[in-house]
């Protein structure tokens, strides 16, 4: 069985940049936007159209950057300079507005580097460090208030009360229709595949947002009537993989390729690029503050060093989907110099470590060197965990 509207949503997505070409030549602007605490709702309330940069996994454009930045830079950060640098990406040609925060220093630099040598036209929206503070509070809704300052210059308006709220029921109901969708692909039999849902995800960074809204209406539609009562269960056969660490954009499938060619089933992710941005957002208050302090509360970014294990709701997180995934095993993937994911390593298997779940370590960048070693660490990691899963079966029996 397939889902239909899924072949819809990979051709509107074909069409999308020819139409971004014509929303410009009629006086529209596009925000491209890249980071965890950019809070969209202001940049689509202001009447821009946004986008997500967000691409990975050509190690060739990773050197082109690395001309710009230092290689000491994530290579992530390196190939999103490397494609303003050769300006070929149609996304990338179509957007007039640079919208980064600066949750990860990486990011940062990032912006830095487009605007000085691309000459492209950058808003940074600053992060606090620790958000638990008040003063952290305080800052971040400072800097949101200049961040909607600088795009209602750019966008020639101020931001409008009632548009803002017309959108921020919008991504409501975008978030709240992902979550229902997302519980599909872990069940068993499912009809949806996790790499489905994760690409499903990442279509809504690029299309129209009240038409993505009424393909996922439509998707999970056609889930309820396919799979009208999904059921989460373990199966020792199943290889169950849950995914965490660095960011996966679109473009970099190696590390999800592999678990798939060794017979893991990916059924659960807290990534970047994934479901945990839609988890646990709530806003408040129809207002820019508002807005900051609905993104600044939710589940947080790695790259926020400030956190002991007792407050660190990221950790808390990775606990509830493990068990609501029903996951036998964690690969945690960190990209070469993305700090702090390789940093928070440690303690994040520990902790995983202490709730008897197994975890595998894989640090890896976009060139093929390591793919036959990757897939070699990850096979063995897939027959562990389904040993464990048939062995403890077998003693519950």
């Amino acid at each position: 069985m397939s889902v239909k509207t899924l072949e819809v949503i990979r051709k509107r997505l074909n069409e999308r940049p020819d139409e971004l070409r014509k929303a410009r030549a009629h006086g529209q602007k596009v925000v491209g936007w890249t980071g965890y605490n950019i809070p969209e709702e202001i940049i689509h309330a202001l009447g821009f159209i946004p986008i997500r940069i967000a691409i990975g996994g050509d190690d060739r454009l990773v050197e082109v950057g690395g001309r710009y930045a230092s290689s000491k830079n994530c290579v992530f950060i390196r190939e999103i300079v490397g494609a303003f640098a050769e300006n070929e990406d149609p996304f990338i040609q179509q957007t007039d507005v640079l919208a980064f925060d600066a949750t990860c220093l990486q990011n940062f630099r990032a912006a830095e580097v487009i605007e000085y040598y691309f000459k492209r036209d950058v808003v940074v929206l600053g992060v606090p460090r620790n958000f638990y503070w008040e003063e952290g509070q305080e800052y971040f809704v400072n800097e949101a208030n200049e961040f909607t300052r600088l795009l209602e210059e750019r966008a020639g308006a101020k931001l409008d009360g009632a548009k803002l709220a017309e959108s921020v029921a919008l991504y409501n109901d975008i978030r709240k229709t992902l979550k229902s969708i997302y519980h599909f692909q872990a069940a068993k039999d499912n009809v949806i595949s996790w790499e489905e849902v994760f690409d499903l995800i990442q279509a809504g960074d690029l299309l129209d947002k009240k038409e993505y809204l009424t393909l996922l209406q439509e998707t999970l539609a056609e889930l309820q009537e396919l799979q009208p009562e999904p059921v989460i269960e373990a199966d020792g056969a199943d290889g169950r993989i849950f995914i965490s660490g660095s960011l996966i954009p679109r473009g970099d499938r190696k590390l999800i390729s592999i678990i798939s060619a060794v017979g893991g089933r990916i059924v659960g992710d807290d990534l970047w690029t994934g479901i945990l941005p839609h988890l646990d957002l709530d806003i408040k208050e129809i207002s820019a503050a508002g807005v900051a302090l609905g993104y600044l509360n939710r589940t947080p970014h790695a790259a926020l060093p400030y956190l002991d294990l007792e407050s660190d709701r990221r950790l808390k997180k990775l606990h509830e989907l493990l068990a609501e995934s029903k996951a036998q095993g964690v690969i945690y993937h960190t990209l070469r110099y993305c700090d702090p994911f390789t940093f928070k390593a440690k303690e994040t298997k520990d902790i995983l470590n202490q709730s008897d779940i197994p975890v595998l370590e894989i640090h890896t960048e976009y060139a093929g060197s390591d793919y036959e070693a990757m897939r070699t660490r990850v096979e063995a990691f897939v027959e562990m965990i389904k040993i464990k899963a048939e062995s403890a079966a077998e003693v519950a029996a």
